[in-house]
């Protein structure tokens, strides 16, 4: 008996839940055969105790077909999630994904969606396994600066895979929907799109999950907060004063939420000149520094205007990866490895929490009654008739 013939073998034990095999997913490991004897382990993304069960059980019926009589099948799964109720613990809906980083800003059109993509890149690049997440529904581009905006994620059962391009795992609405169509959605819709973006893609076992929101501070970025605990927050800004006021919004979000702040990226600051690479200020440069020690936190970096960082969007080419070397690529390299350094110190001083925002309502109890008086008592019980005083 053969390593060959265990592979084959196991190709008829399908995924619970998925039509794919685990051969094809690439979740056995460490074979041993020794004539009839056989052990394995299971490297699987689900912590469900039904899921080992049904794996080991259906693992164990295919190998005895094939002649195997000892059998030995270890699983290797994510920790659950430790959790008695939102009330009084956290909650996360992707436990096999190590870090969280939210890239937010208080309004759009300042390049937060070009940040995600060239910082999510930039962390790949340095040997981080990285996934990117565009959770800005209404105005979701990162398929098209990823270069993938016309591909199709394939399905398995009732799941999506992500999508991969530049060593970066992504998923958006923007490649599920057809293009140029418009969502019309109220909060509670979208809310549960982005738990369904956490739960229902096959996010590898990522170091660091990087989630691009929608501008502003509503529904999106409290339903991820209360999701999974955001280990880094990221305010995206430019120098203008109108753009810095709502930057504070974003930072106090922040704040509210208990989301550890990184920092802001001043982007569309300064302006390089494509013919001589000089760096001329034009709508201000570091302003944001004076709003970083306000929050106290840092200004990560500083992107200025570069023709490059356009062209690469559009064309699906970002500048991170194909121009390293240019002045905008090494800052958001140093950028990338600023934002590690905090997700380590972060992780080092305990870890990301988010039981402080979890809802306190009880499950099957509307939160506009529980603040409501208690109904009076009659004051005369024996009162008999219609009940008018």
């Amino acid at each position: 008996m053969t390593e060959e013939n265990v592979l084959e073998a196991l190709k008829n034990v399908t995924y619970p839940g998925f039509t794919k095999d685990i051969v094809t997913f690439g979740f056995v490991k460490d074979i041993v055969v020794e004539n009839t004897t056989v052990g394995l382990m299971l490297d699987i993304t689900s912590s469900a105790d039904e899921v080992k069960n049904e794996l080991i059980e259906n693992a164990t019926a295919e190998l005895k077909k094939a002649g195997f009589e000892e059998i030995n099948v270890n699983i290797k799964a994510p920790q659950a999630p430790k959790q008695m109720s939102n009330s009084v613990s956290g909650k996360n809906l992707a436990p096999h994904i190590k870090n969280f980083v939210m890239v937010s800003s208080g309004k759009g059109g300042v390049g937060k969606s070009t940040t995600s993509v060239n910082l999510a890149i930039s962390l790949a690049m340095q040997g981080k396994k990285v996934g990117l997440l565009d959770a800005d529904i209404y105005g979701p581009n990162i398929p098209r600066m990823m270069g993938l905006h016309a591909v199709k994620p394939e399905i398995h059962g009732n799941k999506l895979e992500p999508l991969k391009a530049y060593g970066v795992e992504f998923m958006s609405m923007g490649s599920i929907m057809e293009e140029g169509a418009a969502l019309i959605w109220r909060g509670s819709m979208i809310m549960k799109a982005i738990e369904q973006f956490l739960r229902d893609i096959l996010w590898s076992e990522l170091d660091v999950l990087v989630i691009d929101m929608p501008p502003g501070t509503g529904d999106a970025q409290l339903s991820l907060a209360q999701s999974v605990p955001i280990t880094a927050g990221i305010t995206v800004t430019t120098p203008q004063e109108v753009s810095l006021d709502d930057s504070r919004r974003s930072l106090s979000m922040f704040k509210k939420l208990e989301i550890p702040t990184a920092g802001i990226i001043e982007n569309m600051s300064g302006f390089i000149c494509p013919s001589c690479d000089t760096e001329s200020d034009i709508f201000g440069m570091g302003t944001s520094a004076a709003v970083a020690k306000e929050y106290d936190t840092e200004l990560i970096t500083r992107i200025p205007i570069e023709p490059a960082i356009r062209v690469g969007g559009d064309t699906g080419m970002p500048i991170a990866y194909h121009k390293p070397d240019s002045e905008t690529g090494k800052r958001y390299q140093q950028a990338a490895t600023q934002l590690w350094e905090f997700i380590e110190k972060v992780n080092a001083e305990g870890g990301a929490d988010n039981s402080s925002v979890q809802p306190t309502t009880p499950p099957g109890v509307s939160a506009c009654s529980t603040g409501a008086a208690p109904a009076a008592e009659p004051t005369n019980k024996n009162h008999e008739g219609c009940g008018c005083s």
